[in-house]
């Protein structure tokens, strides 16, 4: 019998919501060269002496605020997504495996438990709808190397960022939908993770960033700027839930560092919106596709204090899609459509 295997992959998390463990987290996602592109040793200077002796506390706290009884949200909520796609796919001809690409489930493992199956082929999704260098492609680097140590790496098959599927559009746009008949608002904010912006001239240095308008359509030009696709995930979203221009905005989070990241900043337009007169918001966080640190507690926690304390009224998170069947059901009809090609 001819098996399937499917490997989707998320950003990770770490062990434990403990300083030793948060900090061997942060040490293996901040040393890859996609994440941080500065020579080596200045790298590691950077992460071991500066970043992560000082981070690793702050971070091991929020952690503790968001960590359910069966482990971090992002580890808890991508296990069951699994469960869920494999429940969707049914029979006995597909094999689900997950992994991080920091941490534990490792790539590696997932690999191994796959080849060991002995599957003719191996589909990877990695969970990130918009393409960055520091998220889908180091996933995919990560994957072919260590594919190649098991000796799989001639079976893999990986599922390209899926920002404009209108699968993805359609579950995000019903969670906003479902939210908004449960909370008034007064404003809808599309909080996006941030990237510093040589990573996006760095792909298309003669095009991002050289215009006002650059990533208003999605172009041979841009094909994979991160921007240009948040933009487009945003706007389609917005579009399915009804929402007019003024009625939401958009920004990016989770800044790291000196040099120049993506913006608005999200913190800055949570304190400019409500300097506006908005009182009850909603953020919707379509960069990820499960809750995690990013969304419960930067989002949800420090960004509710923010805008309250800058004069808003009250500020709701629209939980992320994290294994709703809608969305599971979404992955397994991709993985069908992928194993037919």
């Amino acid at each position: 019998m001819t098996r399937t295997g499917i490997l989707l992959i998320n950003l990770g998390t770490p062990d434990a919501p403990t300083p030793e463990a948060v900090g061997k987290y942060l040490r293996e996602f901040l040393m890859d060269p996609f994440v941080i592109d500065l020579p080596a040793p200045l790298r590691w200077f950077l992460v071991n002496v500066l970043i992560v002796p000082k981070r690793k506390y702050q971070s091991a706290a929020a952690y503790q605020k968001v960590q359910m009884p069966e482990g971090s949200p992002l580890l808890v909520h991508t296990r069951a997504l699994r469960e869920k796609v494999a429940a969707e796919l049914g029979g006995e001809n597909y094999v689900l495996e997950y992994a991080m690409r920091y941490g534990n489930p490792s790539i590696a493992s997932a690999l191994a438990r796959l080849s060991a199956q002995s599957v003719s082929r191996i589909i990877v999704l990695p969970l990130y709808p918009q393409y960055a260098e520091s998220s889908f492609e180091t996933a995919v680097v990560e994957t072919r190397k260590r594919a190649a140590e098991v000796g799989c790496d001639d079976r893999l098959t990986f599922v390209s960022p899926f920002y404009d599927r209108p699968e993805f559009i359609d579950a995000f746009a019903r969670n906003v939908n479902d939210h908004l008949a449960g909370e008034n608002a007064d404003h809808i904010l599309f909080s996006f993770h941030s990237l510093p912006e040589q990573h996006l001239t760095r792909l298309y240095p003669h095009h991002c960033l050289r215009t006002a308008d650059c990533c208003d359509q999605i172009t041979d030009l841009n094909r994979n700027c991160y921007r240009a696709q948040c933009l487009f995930t945003a706007r389609a979203i917005a579009q399915q839930v009804g929402l007019k221009s003024d009625d939401y905005s958009i920004s990016f989070q989770s800044r790291l560092g000196r040099a120049k990241w993506l913006g608005p900043n999200t913190e800055e337009m949570l304190k400019t919106l409500a300097a506006r007169g908005v009182k009850r918001l909603a953020v919707v966080c379509p960069s990820f596709v499960a809750d995690c640190l990013e969304t419960l507690e930067e989002i949800a926690i420090r960004g509710r204090a923010t805008f309250v304390s800058a004069g808003g009224g009250y500020l709701t998170l629209v939980s992320s899609l994290n294994s709703d069947p809608i969305w599971a059901k979404a992955i397994a009809e991709w993985v069908r459509g992928t194993a037919k090609e």
